[in-house]
């Protein structure tokens, strides 16, 4: 099955690398790439690519939410996340978030390829030693709980992704193309839906929420 490919890493180097990789075989085409987590869910609105393929450390919005934007807004692209992390509670969280896969960076380009044939095709996939059944016995196993994270808009969500990357309202408000003082709207209403104040305190929560995974 033929599928059209988005990828977003961080890294040039790996974007080049799995590029060379997915197009060595004649049914995947890798139609667009980036390095930053805002510019991800816009390059899919506008590419429709079949296939996301999805690192969680990202600048400016996290894998994670990424996946659950996706998973909104263009729910036929289907999500791959290739990540270093490989603890059951973060590939839980991907899948949980919307992705439909989860390939460890440590594995072979043959297990890639096998995964990205299984998501082209509509199925789930999650590289082993784990498997969907060991994710869904973690996801019973934690329960579900009522997340504060969850009362926030997107654009509150981008801010405290921002901020919480040590950025001051001014730069904020240029990365996103709004003014500051709507930046310090944002910031009054996270801290009072999260609870916290000052930025210390978000970049806590931000940390707390695994809302981006601390380098390994």
């Amino acid at each position: 099955m033929s599928a059209t490919i988005l990828l977003a890493d961080d890294h040039p180097l790996v974007r080049h690398g799995l590029r060379m990789l997915l197009e060595a075989e004649p049914q995947f085409s890798v139609v667009g790439e980036t390095g930053d987590g805002l510019e991800v869910a816009p390059l899919v609105r506008r590419l429709r690519p079949d296939v996301l393929v999805l690192d969680l450390v990202l600048p400016g919005l996290g894998g994670l939410e990424v996946a659950g934007l996706v998973k909104r807004e263009t729910p036929e692209t289907r999500v791959v996340v290739f990540s270093v992390y490989a603890d059951v509670a973060f590939v839980a969280k991907a899948l949980q978030a919307g992705a439909l896969a989860y390939v460890f960076k440590k594995s072979t380009p043959a297990e890639l390829v096998r995964a990205m044939r299984e998501v082209a095709a509509g199925r789930p996939y999650v590289s082993p030693p784990l498997s969907l059944e060991a994710v869904e016995q973690h996801q019973k196993a934690a329960g579900s709980t009522a997340d504060l994270y969850d009362t926030l808009t997107r654009r509150e969500r981008e801010v405290l992704h921002l901020v919480a990357d040590g950025l001051t309202s001014a730069e904020v408000a240029a990365r996103l193309g709004i003014s500051p003082r709507t930046v310090d709207m944002h910031r009054r209403h996270l801290v009072r839906k999260l609870g916290v104040t000052g930025q210390a305190a978000l970049v806590r929560y931000a940390a707390q929420r695994d809302l981006y995974p601390p380098p390994p």
